[in-house]
């Protein structure tokens, strides 16, 4: 998250992936960063324990939310 806020914040286009248990907190520091209403994607937990395949699902699964977040702000 502070990476893709500092990156924001720079006027590059980002979007941070957290899983489900990092919610309230990728919103915290989104506030804490200066950007409240910053998006990010959300997907699943666990992805530390998941193979290739797992991670490409994930993957899939997070990119709508991407694809919207990025074009909203066009």
């Amino acid at each position: 998250m502070h990476d893709s806020i500092q990156l924001e914040q720079r006027g590059v286009p980002t979007i941070a992936i957290c899983t489900e248990p990092f919610e309230s907190g990728a919103r915290a520091m989104a506030r804490l960063g200066g950007i409240p209403d910053y998006p990010f994607a959300l997907i699943p937990h666990p992805i530390g324990s998941l193979d290739e395949a797992g991670l490409r699902t994930r993957a899939v699964e997070a990119l709508p939310q991407v694809i919207e977040s990025l074009l909203a702000r066009g």
